[in-house]
């Protein structure tokens, strides 16, 4: 009996356009991007991003339907406060890119737009291994938000046009 309850449940949510939080759907013209410029992680979380939503990092731009330029990225990080030794109790992290929206046919879509993502974080001085390894994920949580924030925007940028 549960079942068929669970069945029909799951259908009348794919039909109202429900879909996971974090999901992404890709207009058909983003499908291939080409992406160029922009760090290896940042390519790499690009890359995770759209294979998720079933599109591709396209090798070339003439294999693209969209092409992002990355024009400026920069990841810094510096000290928030202090201990009584000098050491630094807490840190922030700040990356910004800029990149800007081409069609394949190289005509602009997006002018160039800022992405800034920031994070600050603990930094334990009794256990300094673990605090690498949490740098480490906070970057790559960074670098995701960063991909979210500019596919968001080119689907809105997308929509828009389409209408």
């Amino acid at each position: 009996m549960k079942k068929p309850i669970i069945f029909i449940v799951a259908i009348l949510l794919g039909a109202c356009g429900y879909h996971l939080r974090g999901a992404l759907v890709l207009p058909e013209g983003m499908k291939n991007i080409y992406l160029q410029g922009g760090s290896a992680e940042f390519r790499d979380q690009f890359r995770i991003a759209l294979k998720s939503a079933s599109g591709n990092l396209v090798n070339s731009s003439a294999e693209a339907g969209m092409i992002i330029n990355i024009v400026g990225e920069d990841m810094q990080r510096r000290a928030l406060s202090l201990s009584s030794r000098g050491r630094s109790n807490e840190f922030e992290l700040n990356y910004r890119l800029q990149y800007e929206l081409v069609k394949g046919d190289n005509v602009k879509v997006l002018e160039r737009q800022p992405v800034e993502v920031r994070r600050e974080y603990f930094n334990d001085q009794q256990d300094i291994m673990a605090k690498d390894n949490e740098e480490a994920v906070i970057r790559s949580e960074m670098y995701q938000q960063a991909v979210q924030n500019i596919i968001t925007r080119i689907q809105v940028v997308l929509q828009a046009k389409a209408k």
